[in-house]
């Protein structure tokens, strides 16, 4: 608007100056003014920031989509806090879903605890639909993305991940692993346990086991979205500040 108006009355000093007669000074006004309006007309406007949800991204829903891994003691948990309010994602946790269902008596919840109240695990069938279930109820929030905690565990709950949210019109951006060392992991897991009161943080043994079990499961994942070009380790060592920032320089070139 400014080099409208300045324009505007540079012109117009510069058409006092040159016009002789009324008639002349009308006619050279009206010129001016309608050069004036078109330009404004042609600046271009600024447009109202809409929610990534409401854009498009080659034909899909613009979310950013994190399955985010850590170790036992690598603070994945601290990470994801931080990261759903810097990014206004949802939280989707395993734990939380299968308590909020069975807490609240869903059918899902009421058929995991079939299998828990016996002992066995609960199939991949029903924390797939449960997954599944809690995604489309909180797409309705329309969420800038999501982080994916616990999930996917297999390569099976990968592909199914994928295909339901291809179905969504969004997909998984990037698997994001904090990489911390077994030692220092060990370390910080025995510290915890002085204080949290947990059993497996109290035996070192245990700890070790545990350890060992993530990147049992983890190693397929890894391979599989190594495979599209999505997985990113990240140094899980340092403050919290520091390895929040190390994510965000992940998040922030998806």
């Amino acid at each position: 608007m400014w080099n409208w108006t300045h324009n505007f009355f540079g012109n117009f000093n510069k058409m006092k100056h040159s016009c002789t007669s009324k008639d002349d000074k009308d006619k050279e006004f009206k010129n001016i003014l309608k050069d004036s309006v078109t330009r404004i007309s042609e600046e271009p406007k600024k447009e109202v920031e809409l929610k990534r949800y409401s854009a498009r991204r080659d034909g899909k829903i613009d979310m950013t989509n994190i399955v985010l891994f850590g170790p036992p003691g690598a603070g994945k948990g601290t990470q994801a806090d931080v990261l759903k309010e810097t990014y206004n994602l949802i939280h989707l946790s395993t734990g939380d879903m299968f308590r909020y269902n069975m807490k609240n008596g869903t059918e899902l919840g009421k058929l995991a605890k079939t299998y828990t109240e016996k002992g066995h695990l609960v199939p991949d069938s029903v924390t797939n639909d449960m997954l599944k279930a809690e995604v489309t109820r909180r797409l309705e929030e329309k969420p800038n993305g999501f982080i994916f905690d616990g999930y996917p565990r297999t390569k099976e709950q990968a592909k199914v991940l994928t295909e339901f949210l291809t179905e969504k019109e969004t997909e998984v951006d990037a698997m994001v692993a904090l990489e911390v060392d077994d030692e220092v992991l060990v370390k910080r897991l025995l510290e915890r346990g002085k204080s949290s009161g947990r059993a497996d943080d109290a035996n070192e043994e245990v700890i070790r086991e545990r350890i060992a079990e993530y990147y049992r499961k983890t190693d397929v994942l890894k391979e599989y979205y190594q495979k599209e070009d999505k997985y990113f380790g990240v140094d899980g060592v340092g403050s919290v500040k520091e390895i929040t920032a190390r994510l965000s320089a992940v998040i922030d070139r998806l």
